[in-house]
């Protein structure tokens, strides 16, 4: 089936793009995956020496392959794949990514407390071609609160006020993380907190199994 055939109407496809190191057992991203349904991680492997054109293209192998319309939930370097993915491939309004959720993203332009992250940068300055939110945290180490809500006036995002709740991640204790999935609902359309489906999604095409996508290039 072509994405041409599929309705924007179906139940979108959620896919996680956690950072450098990858998320946890305790990470937010990692308990919505067991919670809400049709919502898978990207495997983008080397998580702990990332490459940036190569999370790209793993990033959009995934997107190319998937049947359905897509919501991007993505944390720290993940949200500069994201803002990299738009850059390079250009992909037209209307597409097949509907939404992201952007949360901490770090700091790429300058010296950043991990030298691995600074590889990304520096971040792009262009709009993203769908409705995306970006959340920040005022006590992130990896970021200036201004600098966050700068690089979401860059890609047009609506910018959320998380508080003093540090990198967002599970070091900051936030469980399933309701508030950001009351977020997520904004970029579906429908709540998403829903059980995961007793009909498990077929991944066939994506290369993968329902805990992550294999896309070893």
């Amino acid at each position: 089936m072509t994405y041409s055939q599929v309705s924007h109407a179906a139940e979108p496809l959620i896919l996680t793009v956690p950072g450098l190191g990858n998320s946890g057992p305790d990470h937010w991203q990692t308990y919505w995956e067991e919670d809400i349904a049709h919502c898978h991680r990207v495997n983008l492997g080397m998580w702990d020496a990332p490459h940036r054109n190569t999370w790209v293209n793993k990033l959009n192998h995934v997107i190319a392959h998937a049947d359905r319309p897509i919501v991007l939930v993505a944390h720290s370097l993940g949200c500069l794949t994201v803002a990299w993915w738009a850059a390079l491939e250009r992909p037209a309004p209307g597409g097949k990514v509907i939404g992201a959720l952007l949360v901490a993203p770090p700091e790429v332009d300058t010296a950043s407390i991990d030298p691995r992250v600074s590889a990304f940068g520096p971040a792009p300055k262009g709009l993203l071609p769908f409705p995306s939110v970006l959340v920040a945290s005022r006590t992130d180490p990896y970021i200036r609160f201004e600098r966050a809500r700068m690089l979401a006036g860059f890609w047009g995002s609506e910018f959320v006020d998380a508080g003093e709740i540090g990198h967002i991640n599970a070091q900051s204790g936030l469980g399933r993380w309701e508030q950001g999935q009351a977020l997520l609902g904004r970029l579906t359309g429908a709540p998403a907190t829903l059980q995961r489906s007793l009909v498990p999604l077929d991944v066939a095409n994506l290369g993968g199994g329902e805990k992550g996508y294999d896309l070893s290039l």
